[in-house]
């Protein structure tokens, strides 16, 4: 289906393009969201008589995403889940909890900007990208941690997944074993 684009939309065109793109897109995900229209004759009239407003309006909105997103730029959000020993979340961490954290922290985000490129399965500091505008990414950190304090060690740096292994010394532990002047089991036997 040949459609035309008011307003950019990623690997697939800037606003004003007339591109192909299957059907089932178009339905279901351009048309409805207001991104595209059918290239007919009657709407490419109707665009070219609306593209400066457009051009305009998106200008305006980029403008906005740009001074949002040198606050946001670099920030770090902290979320707190259950998880096991090994530091491995029963769950995970979905766009929709980095969008509900994010706007806890004093930014409107919606779930279908953020962008995660794997799934976030594991405890530890995991990057998000916010998407503000089709033209304005921006970078965010996301702390995913048991307890507000483990969250603080993990941002200093600490791996907190890590079991502590206690050294034993061996020489205190053989002295504590054997009392003086008795010898082990095995040269006992063997004298």
């Amino acid at each position: 289906m040949q459609v035309i684009l008011l307003q950019r939309v990623g690997r697939i065109g800037q606003m004003g393009d007339v591109v192909n793109v299957k059907d089932g897109f178009a339905r279901n995900f351009l048309l409805p969201q207001k991104k595209a229209l059918r290239a007919t004759k009657e709407n490419l009239a109707k665009f070219e008589g609306q593209r400066a407003q457009l051009e305009a309006n998106n200008l305006e909105l980029k403008k906005e995403a740009e001074a949002v997103a040198a606050k946001l730029d670099g920030q770090s959000f902290i979320t707190i889940r259950s998880a096991g020993d090994t530091g491995q979340l029963y769950g995970s961490v979905s766009p929709r909890d980095i969008a509900e954290v994010v706007t806890a922290g004093g930014f409107t985000v919606d779930r279908n900007q953020v962008v995660i490129d794997k799934p976030i399965k594991t405890l530890g500091l995991h990057g998000a990208k916010i998407q503000l505008h089709p033209e304005v990414l921006v970078s965010v950190s996301v702390n995913v941690a048991r307890s507000q304090e483990e969250a603080d060690r993990q941002a200093r740096g600490e791996n907190v997944t890590v079991i502590k292994d206690e050294k034993l010394d061996i020489e205190t532990y053989s002295e504590d074993m054997f009392e003086e002047g008795s010898a082990p089991a095995d040269e006992a036997e063997e004298a």
